[in-house]
């Protein structure tokens, strides 16, 4: 007799179901995938969302990314260059200079040298307007040549004869007295909150010669200590605390504004490395400081010293074996340190109770802090013994 086949078990039949389920899940998931994919692209590329793009970048997106970075710079610079140009002027000399004509051959013998004297005109410096009635902002060693005649020239070329100058040589600031009206001040703004690597933007007479020149970078440094000089007067002061910035400083931008992205100006130009592309400038808050000084009393009423020194740091202390400090190079004749006793070698190593540190703007930000007539004690190194002085500040008279 034939045998029947034995009726198939109920888990044998979900068994061979079950791969036929898989394939219509698989099937289920990937036409959800494909029409997020689709609907997404379309989305994408017809109204405009740019989901997509966070995971598949357009061909040519990354260049598109970079480029929108660089015209946003580029704008930025642009914007402050436009806004700022009117408040930067030219500062230039007037002066009378003599020469020789040359010794000339003619039909009846040699004709001797006549001395003769012709107008010179030359453009030194650059400056920016802090006040609409006329009150301009340079260095100090911009405008120190008491024998000359000083011009201000600004944006529209109009030429204004200086009328007065205030000279701070503590700070290597000048303002100038121009009669003008109608000028437009620039914004300073607080470089207490400048950080290392933010956009810096200078406006100047680059090499005094071509003006208006705009020049860029960053901040490279803070803090800084250097020795300033200027090539028209031929003596070196020291600076502290001031701004390192690779934006080309050139001659003839002295006493021009460094400024940040919202144009608003954050120091004033003092002074560039010998060969190299590193420039310094006056943080804008000591000149704010001076500058409130002057309007209150219509003069640089300053707390005086009465030092040349040198600042050492941590690596040349530990070099030399002595403190870190401000190293006394020379005494002032009749200076609140020559009546205290202070002797050129000596080390300042603290003002005040105030330890004297290079990276924290050195002895001139301490003295800057104090008013004319306060009593200071002054903590000493000389000849391997610490010794104190008490010396009181006097007002320094040009």
């Amino acid at each position: 007799m034939t045998q029947l086949p034995k009726k198939m078990s109920s888990s044998k039949k979900r068994l061979n179901s079950w791969p036929i389920k898989k394939i219509f899940l698989g099937l289920a998931i990937a036409i959800v995938i494909l029409a997020s994919v689709f609907g997404g692209a379309i989305s994408d590329r017809v109204f405009g969302y740019k989901i997509l793009d966070r995971f598949f970048p357009r061909q040519g997106q990354t260049s598109l990314l970079t480029q929108q970075r660089i015209l946003s710079e580029e704008s930025v610079i642009t914007e402050v260059a436009e806004r700022v140009s009117p408040s930067v002027v030219t500062v230039q000399i007037v002066k009378k200079q003599s020469f020789f004509n040359p010794i000339e051959i003619g039909p009846f013998g040699f004709t001797l040298p006549q001395e003769q004297t012709e107008t010179v005109e030359q453009d030194i410096g650059t400056g920016f307007i802090i006040s609409a009635d006329g009150l301009v902002v340079t260095n100090k060693h911009v405008a120190g040549d008491t024998s000359v005649q000083y011009i201000v020239i600004t944006s529209d070329d109009k030429e204004h004869e200086v009328k007065n100058i205030y000279r701070d040589p503590v700070n290597d600031l000048a303002i100038l007295e121009i009669e003008a009206n109608n000028l437009k001040p620039v914004e300073m703004g607080d470089s207490d909150q400048l950080k290392v690597g933010q956009l810096a933007i200078a406006i100047g007479t680059a090499l005094g010669e071509f003006r208006h020149t705009v020049t860029t970078g960053v901040i490279s440094g803070l803090g800084r200590g250097i020795t300033a000089g200027s090539p028209y007067e031929g003596y070196v002061e020291q600076l502290d605390n001031v701004i390192q910035t690779d934006a080309a400083i050139n001659p003839g931008n002295s006493g021009g504004p460094l400024l940040n992205s919202a144009g608003q100006v954050i120091g004033v130009n003092v002074a560039v490395a010998a060969g190299e592309n590193i420039g310094f400038a006056i943080p804008i808050n000591v000149i704010k400081e001076a500058i409130e000084n002057f309007n209150q009393t219509g003069r640089f009423a300053r707390p005086f010293l009465g030092v040349r020194y040198r600042m050492i740091g941590q690596d040349l202390a530990l070099l030399n074996e002595v403190p870190q400090g401000a190293y006394i190079v020379e005494i002032v004749t009749g200076s609140p340190a020559e009546k205290a006793g202070i002797k050129a070698g000596d080390i300042i190593t603290k003002f005040d109770g105030q330890a004297v540190r290079e990276e924290d703007g050195g002895l001139a930000k301490l003295i800057n802090i104090k008013k004319i007539g306060d009593r200071i004690k002054l903590a000493i190194w000389r000849n391997g013994e610490e010794i104190e002085l008490d010396i009181t500040l006097e007002e320094f008279s040009q």
